[in-house]
C-alpha cells in the first residue's frame, strides 16, 4: 500500500477515535468520580459507542465488497435485499410476538433480524442462478425481492395495532439505543471478525475487477470466492440490522465517496470503508445529542445528510470524466 493512503487509513483511525471519545465523554463532567455518571458511562454511553462503530463499520464494508462482486456502484444491502428480508421478520415477530415479554422480544428480535437476512440472500442467490448466475440477476432477484418485502411489511402495519405499528416503525427507521451488553458480547466478536475478514480481500477484490478470466489466471476460484463473499456480506449485514435496525444510505455513501477522492484500490479502500462508516455513525449520534437533545431515528440523519453528500459526489464524478 502507497505511503499515501497508510496517511489516509491513519487519518481515518484518528478521527473514529477522536468521534468515540468525543461520544463517550460528552456532558459528563466526573465520568470517574460520580457513581451516576459511571453508570451513563458503563451502561449507556460505552455500548451506544460500540453499536455505533460495529453497525457503522458492517454496512460500509459490506457494501464495498458488494459493489465489487456485482459490478454494480449502486449495491447496497438495502438495494439488493439483504436489509429488506431483515425487515420483513422483525415486522412478522412484531407483529406476532409483540405481545411477549418487553425482555423476551428484545433478544428475541435481533435473531428474527439476523435469520431474515440470511434467508433473503439464500433466496436471491438461488433465483439469481436460475437467471444464469450473472451480477445484474443479483440485483435484479434483490429488488424483486425488496419490493415483495416491502408490500407485505405494508400490509402488517394495514393490520397491527398502534403499538406495534409505533414500534415497527421506529425499527425501521434505525436506533443506535436498542443494543445492551448481552446482545454486543454476542455481536462483536462475529462483527469484529467480519469486518476484519472483509477488510482483508482487497487484492483478491482487485483482480476481480479485471473480470472472471483474469481472476483465474491470477489463481483465485472465481465461483467459490463469489459465493463466500456473498454469505459473509449477508452475515454482517444481518448482525448489523439486528443491532441497529434498517439505516438508510451509510453503505451506499460511504464506499462511493471514498472511490471518488481516492481511487479504486480494495487494499485502501475496504479498510477506509470500515473505519469511515464507524466514524459516520458516532457524529450522526453526536449531532443528535448536540444540536437536538433527543434521540432521533438514525436514518432520518443519514438519509437528510447523505442525500446531498452523495449528489455532490456523482456531480464532482462527472467533471473528473469529462
Amino acid at each position: 500500500m502507497k505511503y499515501s493512503a497508510k496517511l489516509w487509513l491513519s487519518g481515518f483511525a484518528l478521527l473514529l477515535l477522536f468521534s468515540a471519545l468525543l461520544l463517550l465523554f460528552s456532558g459528563l463532567s466526573e465520568p470517574f468520580t460520580n457513581a451516576v455518571e459511571q453508570q451513563i458511562l458503563l451502561k449507556l454511553r460505552l455500548p451506544l459507542m460500540l453499536t455505533a462503530c460495529l453497525v457503522g463499520a458492517a454496512l460500509a464494508i459490506s457494501s464495498a465488497n458488494l459493489q465489487v462482486l456485482l459490478h454494480n456502484p449502486l449495491a447496497d444491502p438495502g438495494i439488493i435485499g439483504i436489509t429488506s428480508g431483515a425487515s420483513l421478520c422483525a415486522a412478522l415477530f412484531l407483529l406476532l410476538g409483540g405481545q411477549l415479554a418487553p425482555h423476551i422480544v428484545q433478544y428475541v428480535l435481533p435473531l428474527c433480524c439476523f435469520l431474515g437476512a440470511i434467508l433473503s440472500t439464500a433466496l436471491i442467490y438461488g433465483v439469481a442462478r436460475k437467471l444464469a448466475n450473472n451480477d445484474s440477476a443479483v440485483i435484479l432477484a434483490g429488488i424483486a425481492i425488496s419490493t415483495i418485502s416491502g408490500a407485505i411489511v405494508a400490509w402488517l402495519h394495514f393490520f397491527s395495532d398502534a403499538q406495534s405499528m409505533r414500534n415497527l416503525t421506529f425499527w425501521l427507521m434505525g436506533s443506535l439505543h436498542q443494543a445492551d451488553w448481552p446482545i454486543l458480547l454476542f455481536a462483536t466478536p462475529l462483527l469484529l471478525s467480519l469486518i476484519t475478514y472483509l477488510s482483508c480481500q482487497g487484492r483478491a477484490l482487485n483482480w476481480y475487477y479485471f473480470g472472471h478470466n483474469s481472476a483465474q489466471l491470477a489463481g483465485l476460484d472465481v465461483r467459490k470466492f463469489h459465493k463466500k463473499m456473498l454469505l459473509l456480506c449477508a452475515l454482517s449485514v444481518g448482525a448489523a440490522v439486528s443491532m441497529a435496525g434498517s439505516i438508510a444510505f451509510v453503505g451506499l455513501l460511504v464506499p462511493h465517496l471514498l472511490r471518488n477522492f481516492f481511487g479504486y484500490d480494495n487494499r485502501f479502500i475496504l479498510p477506509a470503508s470500515a473505519l469511515l462508516g464507524a466514524c459516520l455513525l458516532l457524529w450522526v449520534e453526536l449531532l443528535s445529542g448536540w444540536l437536538l437533545g433527543i434521540s432521533l431515528p438514525v436514518s432520518m440523519i443519514t438519509a437528510t445528510l447523505g442525500g446531498p453528500i452523495f449528489l455532490y459526489s456523482i456531480a464532482r464524478m462527472g467533471r473528473v470524466v469529462k
